[in-house]
């Protein structure tokens, strides 16, 4: 390890990783409840015609790919939000004409310009600069601070747009900041994954926390750490195992999310088994004429039916002797069964 932090260019690729994991998921995470887990790659599309302007006009491309991405993400939210016909053509349009713009752009830079497109498409984490860091940084707490001093407005209009509406809430400016907020996460993270992986680190983080929390803020507190352990654990071992980072991350990615699956299904399946209501199974119904011999017991009525003497408690039956001490044992078992079921329901 000592090896590789002795590297400016790798210290500088841990921090980017650092940043871009930390802030991705914190926006993908309301792009998975407004079911828009691609337009990440939308916009990614659009970032790279930000970066073929750059190049052919020797500035960052950093900040040409933050303009063309920031106004093509208002366009998509406003065309969501108003186009009656034809918005998801506009849209088709607008992710396929930025990739075309930017791939003949590129091919068009002057002589000598350093141009690595497949850096821009697929990461090339090793070329972040000192400069590009600080831009990296400077964005990610844009995110990190307005998702957080919003995040209850943005869920609130993620879970039912309606409902916001009726309460005052500002939809299509929230829609269109949280769009913004996408575009400034594709920037930041396209060195480090790529433009055409970015919408896995935004969403598939968000994925395996669902699988970990047991609420909102439980899962997105999980998806952060996922998200950073994976983007700084993908950076380490592509540059051990000599792999592209972005796929290494992705692939890492998508190693946790199945983990996470497995787990949470046997963890569900246990809470339910815990929370299952406890006795016998007893098809027959027993009433006040229903037939069969009762006996008092206690503070309620067993039924005397087929050779057994049970009761009903709750939504379930349990059988009970003829001993008293019997009676107390069931009572204690009974309790037992309330605090799992509340346990199951918290």
């Amino acid at each position: 390890m000592s090896d590789l932090l002795s590297l400016d260019f790798m210290r500088n690729a841990l921090l980017a990783a650092l940043l871009v994991g930390a802030a991705a998921p914190l926006v993908g995470v309301f792009l998975v409840q407004r079911r828009m887990s691609l337009i990440g790659d939308g916009l990614g599309h659009m970032a790279l015609a930000g970066v073929g302007v750059g190049v052919v006009t020797s500035t960052s491309p950093v900040w040409t790919a933050l303009v063309v991405a920031l106004v093509a993400a208002v366009l998509i939210e406003l065309l969501r939000s108003y186009a009656r016909t034809g918005g998801d053509l506009a849209l088709a349009v607008m992710f396929y004409g930025g990739i075309a713009a930017g791939v003949v752009l590129i091919a068009r830079a002057p002589a000598g310009a350093p141009v690595n497109l497949n850096g821009y498409l697929f990461g090339a984490i090793n070329t972040v600069s000192r400069a590009d860091l600080v831009a990296f940084a400077v964005l990610s707490a844009v995110v990190v601070l307005v998702t957080t001093v919003l995040r209850g407005r943005f869920f609130a209009v993620a879970q039912d747009e309606e409902y916001a509406r009726a309460v005052g809430l500002p939809v299509v400016g929230t829609n269109v900041l949280l769009a913004a907020l996408t575009a400034l996460t594709v920037v930041v993270s396209m060195r480090v994954v790529g433009l055409l992986l970015i919408s896995a680190l935004m969403i598939l983080p968000n994925a395996a926390g669902q699988q970990l929390g047991r609420s909102f803020r439980g899962a997105l507190r999980w998806a952060v750490v996922i998200g950073i352990g994976t983007s700084v654990g993908g950076v380490v071992a592509s540059f051990y195992a000599d792999t592209p980072s972005g796929g290494t991350i992705v692939l890492l990615l998508i190693a946790i999310f199945v983990l996470a699956a497995a787990g949470g299904a046997a963890a569900r399946t246990l809470r339910r088994r815990r929370a299952a209501p406890a006795g016998h199974p007893h098809e027959h119904v027993h009433w006040d004429e229903c037939g069969h011999e009762q006996v008092l017991h206690g503070d309620h009525v067993d039924y005397v039916h087929d050779g057994h003497r049970h009761a009903a408690h709750g939504d379930h039956w349990h059988e009970h002797g003829d001993h008293e001490h019997e009676h107390g044992d069931h009572e204690h078992d009974h309790r037992g069964d309330d605090a799992r079921d509340h346990e199951g329901a918290r």
